[in-house]
């Protein structure tokens, strides 16, 4: 087999919607966090004293969940839309990733005994109840959890509109890539200040070592997605 070939069988994916791959992982993430990890991380999540619901801890969970949720969704569609193995390839690393620390996050909300949902504003965990800190004065998360406005699917800061998702739906090729590219690089920058902030706020060290696991894995792919991006001759949104 060429060596060609060998790369190319690397970004071969199992055909699949992003739901059923981010429910496959969900399910395996609950059923190893009910068991227990080798790592202790699981033990650590399942405390005798569990975060509550309104807790950064919890919020923090359910609000990544749905903003990972995303990322697979759009790596699955630019998957489709491209036969680029370099940004195949990224789009796997991330699909893979994301689905799997929403398992995890979800794990640990039935671990916690707590819903995956909630009524409010999402991510007002990193705004409320912690006298001190004001909401421009907590590493880049000015206006999360106070100042954002929901609005065509876009939930939280750094999502995708259902009209931005339509647009790479219908984009091919080169178009296709530089639009994943740019939506993502707004993904992970959402991503990494909701990391950050539960890296801040959160109680569970478990969570506070994903998160701030999250801020690292990302920043290293906006590095990518910007070096892609300039290939195309093109750059992240401002």
């Amino acid at each position: 087999m060429t060596a060609g070939k060998r790369r190319g069988r690397r970004v071969e994916w199992v055909a699949g919607s992003a739901v059923a791959l981010a429910l496959l992982f969900a399910g395996v993430a609950t059923v190893a966090s009910a068991r227990g990890g080798a790592d202790g991380a699981d033990r650590a999540a399942a405390a005798p004293h569990p975060p509550a619901a309104d807790s950064a801890d919890a919020g923090f969970a359910r609000d990544m969940a749905v903003h990972h949720q995303q990322a697979v969704e759009m790596s699955f569609i630019v998957r489709d839309r491209t036969k680029d193995e370099e940004v195949r390839r990224l789009a796997y690393d991330i699909a893979n990733t994301q689905a799997n620390q929403r398992g995890i996050l979800l794990g640990w909300l039935d671990l916690w005994e707590l819903p995956k949902t909630a009524a409010g504003e999402p991510m007002g965990w990193m705004a409320a109840g912690h006298e001190g800190h004001s909401a421009k004065g907590m590493d880049g998360m000015a206006g999360m959890g106070t100042g954002y406005r929901a609005h065509d699917g876009s939930l939280m800061p750094g999502m995708a509109t259902r009209t931005e998702l339509d647009r790479l739906r219908t984009a091919g090729g080169r178009a296709a890539e530089i639009r994943y590219l740019r939506l993502m690089t707004e993904h992970h920058r959402g991503g990494i200040d909701m990391a950050r902030g539960c890296a801040r706020l959160c109680t569970v060290k478990a969570e506070k070592r994903l998160a701030r696991g999250m801020v690292e894995a990302q920043q290293s792919e906006l590095d990518e997605m910007a070096r892609l991006l300039a290939a195309r001759g093109s750059a992240p949104r401002s």
